[in-house]
């Protein structure tokens, strides 16, 4: 059974940061892409940033790029997601997920396994 367990949300101010991480178990990490998504209360589960299955490669949404950064750990089979210059609009609840299926790499249908996701608020 695949398991995504992420960690390391909270709340931070402004300007600050943090780091999530996404454990996987029941599946072997090294083989698959893994992505970030977030969904703010109310709206649709949006895109964060992904990172193709060696590390390789990586791509993010426009609304992050320059302060997160996505990585991955395989001796520790983790997802990691650093997040700097927070602003209230990262507020949400971000998720990992995992694929070994081609497609939109931005999609929610493209990811086959999810996490539970971690809160992140961040106020101004």
């Amino acid at each position: 059974q695949v398991q995504l367990v992420e960690s390391g949300g909270g709340s931070v101010q402004a300007g600050g940061s943090l780091r999530l991480s996404c454990v996987v178990s029941g599946r072997t990490f090294s083989t698959y892409r893994m992505a970030w998504f977030r969904q703010a209360p109310g709206k649709e589960r949006d895109f964060v940033a992904t990172i193709s299955w060696n590390g390789g490669t990586s791509y993010y949404a426009d609304s992050v790029k320059g302060r997160f950064t996505i990585s991955r750990d395989s001796a520790k089979s983790t997802l990691y997601l650093q997040m700097n210059s927070l602003k209230p609009e990262d507020t949400a609840v971000y998720y990992c997920a995992q694929t070994a299926t081609l497609g939109a790499v931005i999609s929610t249908r493209t990811y086959n396994y999810w996490g539970q996701g971690t809160q992140v608020t961040v106020s101004s």
